[in-house]
């Protein structure tokens, strides 16, 4: 008996308090809610885009790839594409270097109330969607004393249609994504840089490195991971903007159609014109347009590479 409890001097739990059933249950909230809200959902359009449904019945006849073949000629896809393509563009432009300069001054040893910082350009995010979309509505009024005419009022410019011009209703959308999302992307790009080793910039004023040389050999490729990540999401942010134009425009006619998005199409599609099929095929054409897109970008930024 003696020798049995030096061999065995704990005895081995059973149950989900065993080290083998622990991690699954700690996790399964997670796995329950990935397969509930995003798995199946993802599984259901799919099939759905091959389906000609009818809506408040359990009746669908499956048609194929028609649907797709309907996307793939349908003049208002390839607007919205092109809408949430440029807005993509000119967001991730903006918001991948501003909020790293942002980052830099913030974690500045010269930077005072750091931490007020930090909150403020927080906050934004913490607010809803709609409610700053009716906001900036209104910033962005056509009345002359409306918030951006009297500042552009300030450098003797007349008044502007903001919401009823193709290129300033982009302006005006790129806008409130970069106020509600500069200091988000902050926020990461100042993890990354407290992650940096201070003994590497040490070593590189030691050899003599230039303020330029330290960003580019220690700071630029430490941020590469954070860098990815920002960008990834602001892609698929990008092309799955709706809130901001709905509420910009009310699901009503855009200039150019510049508020028609890929999600309002699909919304339109599925809820007003009753084809869910066709609503979902325009969801995954969506899905693997974001999907291709990402790839290609993280192909570029080196991500695959075998030494990494």
């Amino acid at each position: 008996m003696a020798q049995a409890a030096v061999r065995n001097p704990v005895k081995r739990k059973r149950g989900i308090a065993s080290r083998h059933i622990a991690p699954y249950v700690f996790v399964s909230p997670f796995i329950i809610s990935f397969l509930i809200f995003l798995l199946y959902p993802l599984v259901q359009a799919f099939l759905l885009s091959f389906q000609q449904l009818i809506p408040f019945t359990p009746d669908a006849d499956w048609v194929g790839l028609r649907n797709f073949r309907l996307v793939l000629n349908d003049r208002r896809f390839y607007i919205a594409l092109w809408n949430v393509a440029r807005y993509a563009f000119w967001t991730c432009l903006i918001l991948i270097p501003g909020p790293m300069l942002l980052a830099f001054i913030v974690n500045s040893k010269f930077t005072k109330f750091k931490t007020i910082f930090r909150s403020v350009y927080f906050l934004p995010v913490l607010t809803s969607t709609i409610v700053a979309g009716i906001i900036f509505r209104y910033l962005f009024s056509s009345e002359p004393g409306s918030a951006f005419n009297q500042l552009v009022g300030i450098f003797g410019v007349q008044p502007v249609l903001w919401l009823n011009r193709a290129r300033t209703a982009m302006f005006a959308l790129v806008t409130i994504a970069v106020w509600r999302w500069m200091g988000v992307n902050m926020i990461y790009f100042l993890s990354g840089l407290n992650g940096i080793p201070s003994e590497l910039y040490e070593s590189a004023e030691v050899d003599g490195a230039s303020g330029w040389e330290k960003f580019r050999h220690i700071t630029a490729p430490m941020l590469r991971p954070i860098t990815v990540f920002v960008l990834t999401i602001s892609i698929a942010a990008g092309f799955s903007l709706f809130n901001e134009s709905y509420v910009y425009w009310d699901d009503l006619a855009s200039p150019n159609d510049v508020g028609t998005t890929l999600v309002i199409l699909i919304y339109r599609t599925a809820f007003l014109q009753n084809n869910f099929g066709y609503a979902a095929a325009i969801g995954v054409c969506l899905f693997l347009i974001i999907i291709t897109v990402n790839l290609i970008q993280l192909r570029i930024m080196g991500l695959f590479r075998k030494e990494d």
